[in-house]
């Protein structure tokens, strides 16, 4: 959002502030920047158009100027979180060689990922998609496959060119491991850390 700017009419003796209209980009970002922030509330229930119209402070109508349907905003807030994730498994494969560290190291990060993103966690969880279109629970189901493909590939034998057996397992027990870390985050209102314990419990699984 754009800040107040005055009005400088030559010999106005009080100048009336006015709103600089925003760019289609900048309401487009506070669309969805309001709709994290709703879904950031402990207890949220399903968030309306209506409400977050009446959030912004624009009509429902101004909303759908922007965006096709409420679910293309979430495939927007999925669009934000697959790219996010993605960068910092990057970042960890960049630096680290492959093994268990590496792969404690992703989940480690998407944790930390989702305790700063709560109202992101509640679309990883599916919480925020119960009412919503199918396939964006499906989209999300996708990017919890990319991710245990990554830590199958991290964890697999340093002398083979597939994944183990015992790396498919762990990387399954470690998604498993953090969708539920992340669920228990958003139900128990963002107040359970989904990083508490972490480094022994990833010592116990990998």
């Amino acid at each position: 959002m754009s800040e107040q700017e005055m009005n400088e009419g030559p010999g106005d003796e009080a100048q009336t502030p006015t709103r600089k209209r925003p760019r289609p980009g900048e309401r487009r970002l506070q669309i969805l920047q309001t709709l994290a922030g709703m879904l950031e509330q402990p207890g949220a229930e399903r968030v309306t158009t209506a409400a977050l119209a009446a959030r912004i402070g624009v009509s429902e109508a101004a909303l759908y100027r922007h965006f096709a349907s409420k679910a293309q905003m979430f495939e927007a807030l999925i669009d934000f979180v697959e790219q996010s994730i993605m960068g910092l498994i990057r970042q960890v494969t960049d630096r680290e060689s492959e093994g268990p560290t590496q792969a404690s190291r992703i989940v480690a990060l998407l944790l930390q990922f989702g305790e700063k993103n709560p109202g992101m966690t509640r679309v990883m969880t599916g919480d925020a998609l119960v009412h919503e279109h199918s396939r964006l629970q499906e989209r999300v189901n996708l990017l919890f496959d990319k991710i245990e493909s990554q830590l199958r590939q991290s964890l697999r034998s340093s002398e083979g060119a597939t994944p183990t057996v015992d790396a498919q397992v762990t990387a399954s027990l470690l998604v498993a491991f953090l969708m539920g870390r992340l669920q228990r985050y958003a139900r128990s209102g963002f107040k359970r850390s989904p990083s508490e314990h972490l480094t022994a419990c990833l010592a116990r699984l990998v």
